[in-house]
């Protein structure tokens, strides 16, 4: 199968998982307990605007017809008002979406390069000591609980030590000077950053680590590996040119779903570091039933997701010419 026709095949694919999601949800927010209405409506509105209210939402008309629009309201980009904010909900995403994709992706970036580094280079030593050590070390970083971990950083680094603000994403009195220059600003937003990002560097490198290592270790035991050696190659070239880049598939797949999977903004913690993106305000729109911002929150990650799935096969097959989508 040529690429032309694997990207038309995926394209449908992901098109009707897409629907299929778009109306699990549309369901799903539907049954769910509570009335937005109640929750926006003032004590002191008469009946009359109540149900002139609820008008205007359309939630007076029969659920099939309310499924048409939103699914039109969708296509059409129309994702609607946030309940809470009185705001476009395109607004707010686009607001928290950059804080989200700075932090998430810069962290999956480094763990994965990282990760491919180091278990590269240990598995070439299996068996010895620092392989031992190492692999102990990527299994309990593996297993740590990010809320745990983030909270004792914030205890260490941040309360105790001082190194770093507790909270939030940048200091309002650099923003609101106008004497501060590009630089301050973007030194302020990094030194709030660094220890988010440490915590994420560590429970994610475990992962990738223990993937880079387990499919080099295949890798190493294949016949085209005892021919670069019987070339005369050295035992840098055969790790670095042939094996490691074969080897690095599963952590190609592994990093593109991880970067998918990151536009959630980590809920917990971007929670538990005060952090103002979309895995944040996901959580607020749900806990208030402010559901025109909680379906296009789950919407927007859906998609990212299904694309990312497309873009990682895309990969696979520049990476690995051997592998066919027939």
């Amino acid at each position: 199968m040529n690429l032309k026709k694997l990207l038309l095949r995926r394209i449908i694919e992901i098109f009707v998982v897409f629907y299929i999601i778009m109306t699990i949800l549309f369901l799903l927010f539907h049954l769910a307990p509570g009335d937005p209405v109640s929750m926006m409506v003032d004590l002191t509105l008469t009946p009359e605007d109540v149900a002139l209210l609820v008008a205007q939402l359309g939630l007076d008309q029969p659920l099939w017809l309310q499924y048409l629009y939103y699914i039109k309201n969708f296509f059409t980009g129309n994702f609607g008002t946030s309940f809470h904010y009185g705001r476009p909900v395109i607004e707010i995403i686009g607001q928290r979406l950059p804080p989200t994709l700075l932090l998430f992706t810069t962290a999956t970036v480094l763990a994965a390069v990282a990760g491919i580094w180091w278990g590269k280079l240990i598995a070439w030593y299996k068996g010895k000591p620092v392989d031992t050590g190492v692999t102990i070390f990527a299994l309990v970083c593996n297993t740590l609980f990010l809320p745990w971990i983030a909270l004792l950083f914030i205890w260490f680094f941040a309360f105790r030590i001082g190194w770093f603000p507790l909270s939030g994403m940048m200091t309002p009195e650099i923003w609101v000077n106008p004497a501060a220059g590009f630089l301050a600003k973007a030194g302020d937003v990094l030194h709030h950053m660094l220890l988010p990002l440490m915590t994420l560097f560590v429970v994610n490198t475990g992962a990738y680590l223990l993937i880079m290592r387990s499919s080099m270790l295949e890798t190493l035991r294949e016949d085209y590996i005892l021919t670069a050696r019987a070339k005369g190659l050295t035992e840098r070239q055969v790790r670095n040119r042939h094996a490691a880049p074969n080897a690095s598939l599963p952590v190609v797949t592994s990093v593109g779903l991880s970067l998918a999977f990151s536009v959630n903004g980590g809920a917990l913690t971007e929670t538990v570091f005060s952090w103002p993106g979309i895995g944040r305000e996901l959580i607020f729109a749900v806990s208030n039933a402010d559901y025109p911002l909680a379906m296009a929150s789950f919407l927007f990650i859906a998609l990212v997701v299904l694309v990312a799935n497309l873009i990682v096969d895309i990969l696979y097959a520049y990476l690995d010419p051997r592998i066919s989508y027939e």
